[in-house]
């Protein structure tokens, strides 16, 4: 592990060819594997431009969504072998591919001091040799892949499917796949039917696993069932459940701060309470457990609203993150995410008030959006032109059985029109008509218009045929142009000037407003469930820990870059705003 921080999966696109972009780099990226038919066009575009041959599968052949990702997994193994040889073949001139790799390391990193030092020796004997010494020490960055375990049709199997397609490419060693958006355990049996999950005869793992998690508990949910089959996790991802950008899986009002104290304290514990369960599935199945010797010590890592050098540092330091994820920011960075350019200036451009949560997704999650993408402005245009919904192109988030015995989605214009019909016929008010449809028609397409963007930018598609969908996290209103690799991750390192102004809320700062914003949202929909008030009332009182957490952190020693005033700011403006809210939720309760 090179470097301090990965870059996580953004949309179906954004990160698709990263690790094409950067691994050869030394840089880790994760592609999402939910849209097989958009890898599939990614794949023969490359293909073309590196002069490799390629294999497309026809639409309905049975095992042809595996069969997509693994061929365009393998194209993109082939591409960085290719790109990693040719940067060692490299001489080191001070402005090569092979001297970035060394420069873009962390700045206390042992191998970039090396390089430096190496730069200064005269041309001989000794800098040949250590110029072949650092040459060895390249390795290409991880190419992790995706996968959203809640799509997973029951018909079609999709994240099955993707899992196959995963295990059975030819990604070997420096590559996991990451487990997101919940608990899938049908999911997870599958994946203990792929040796490649477990020890090889060296104690290692030809692929990793990765669990994304939202807590303590999680990880160790998680960790015990996939343990029970032998599998083994390496890395635990906490991602904020708000304060990023996708979907926004919300936890029960937790904020950072109180789940990384929590980890800090119990991790070390996490090995033991797996370790009986993995031994006893290897003895059962026959398997050297001598393997198991060598000891594997799942890292963590924390993603979501990290803004810069001094909060990625406190993470680190204070929390004891192994590494952390950055993600949006990277959109600005052309070399390193696949958007066109309209998309990447309205991410310029956009301030606190363009970025919003949404209801955007037939998923039934909060959704990060922005209102000034291209797919917004087409959903509101076919609205006004009387034609709401979009064709379903490619049906991985039908889910709905509401008018029909075969599950549509809810962004389909089928379905809206079937929803239409229904509103229309209610006894009520035109006023509560107009509120159902809106509700209703605030669905987007995103299986298909997330890819948009990333064609649109390969001219493979154009803006007019192919509305852009866009998710952001709230964090990217602070970073106002677009960047070269270098500035952004000499900004993460702490090198040079910050690229966000002095006065950004911190992270902890913006995870309270968004929380208390949450909440708000679902009182003002909330009707009147007994169970549902009891649990937005534990919400509350987990805000009100977690505030007192922050609290202690503005009132300590600051990182360099760290806004800790606004932390304060933050408690002193929201924890009101909650008191009186959660009063409310007890009158409405009652």
């Amino acid at each position: 592990m090179k470097h301090s921080f990965h870059i996580p999966v953004m949309g179906t696109c954004y990160t698709a060819d990263s690790p094409i972009r950067l691994a050869h780099l030394g840089f880790s990226t994760v592609i999402s594997l939910v849209d097989d038919i958009l890898l599939e066009r990614l794949g023969s575009y490359y293909a073309k431009l590196y002069k490799l041959p390629y294999a497309t599968v026809p639409k309905k052949e049975e095992g042809g969504r595996a069969e997509r990702i693994k061929n365009y997994l393998n194209l993109v193994d082939q591409i960085v072998k290719i790109k990693m040889d040719k940067t060692k073949a490299m001489n080191f001139n001070g402005k090569s591919d092979k001297d970035r790799y060394f420069k873009l390391l962390p700045t206390k990193s042992p191998l970039r001091q090396r390089y430096f030092k190496m730069m200064e020796l005269p041309q001989g004997e000794l800098r040949t040799n250590e110029e072949k010494n650092l040459q060895e020490e390249m390795t290409p960055g991880s190419i992790d892949v995706n996968i959203m375990v809640k799509l997973d049709r029951p018909e079609y199997g999709d994240a099955k499917e993707a899992l196959k397609g995963y295990a059975e490419s030819d990604l070997k060693g420096n590559t996991g796949i990451v487990f997101s958006a919940g608990i899938n355990q049908a999911l997870y049996t599958v994946a203990s039917e792929f040796k490649c999950f477990y020890r090889n005869a060296k104690g290692f793992f030809d692929k990793k696993i990765i669990v994304k998690i939202s807590d303590f508990r999680s990880a160790l949910v998680q960790g015990k069932f996939l343990a029970r089959k032998g599998l083994e996790v390496s890395e635990f991802r906490i991602e904020s459940g708000l304060n990023c950008g996708g979907h926004a899986f919300a936890s029960q009002g937790e904020l950072l701060p109180a789940i990384l104290k929590e980890v800090a304290e119990k991790k070390d514990s996490l090995v033991a309470q797996f370790k009986s369960a993995i031994q006893k599935y290897y003895t059962a199945m026959g398997w050297d457990s001598a393997v198991l010797e060598k000891e594997n010590k799942p890292i963590f890592s924390v993603q979501g609203g990290i803004g810069n050098f001094g909060e990625d540092l406190r993470l680190r330091t204070e929390y004891g993150m192994d590494r952390t994820g950055w993600g949006s920011p990277f959109m600005l960075v052309p070399e390193a995410t696949l958007l066109d350019s309209i998309t990447r200036k309205q991410l310029v451009d956009a301030t606190e008030k363009d970025l919003f949560l949404s209801n955007a997704s037939p998923l039934g999650v909060p959704f990060n959006n922005l209102h000034t993408c291209g797919a917004e402005v087409a959903r509101k245009k076919l609205i006004a032109e009387g034609h709401p919904g979009a064709p379903c192109i490619k049906g991985f988030l039908e889910n709905n059985t509401e008018f029909t015995e075969r599950p549509i989605c809810t962004a389909s214009r089928q379905y809206q029109k079937l929803k239409t019909e229904q509103i229309e016929k209610m006894a009520i008010s035109r006023e509560a008509k107009d509120k159902l449809l809106a509700h209703a028609y605030e669905k987007t397409c995103l299986c298909h218009e997330l890819g948009n963007a990333g064609l649109i930018e390969l001219g493979l598609e154009t803006p007019e045929k192919a509305p852009q969908a866009i998710c952001p996290g709230p964090n990217i209103a602070y970073f106002n142009r677009e960047y070269t690799l270098e500035e952004m991750v000499d900004h993460i390192y702490g090198r040079g000037k910050s690229l966000v102004p002095e006065n950004r809320p911190h992270v902890f700062a913006q995870e309270i407003k968004i929380y208390v914003n949450w909440f708000k949202g679902e009182l003002e929909n909330f009707s009147g469930d007994k169970d549902y008030a009891k649990w937005l009332d534990g919400a509350a009182e987990n805000l009100y820990k977690g505030m007192d957490l922050s609290l202690e952190v503005a009132q300590g020693k600051a990182y360099p870059g760290e806004n800790l005033k606004s932390i304060e700011d933050a408690v002193q403006k929201y924890r009101p705003v909650l008191q009186n809210l959660q009063e409310e939720l007890k009158r409405k309760a009652a």
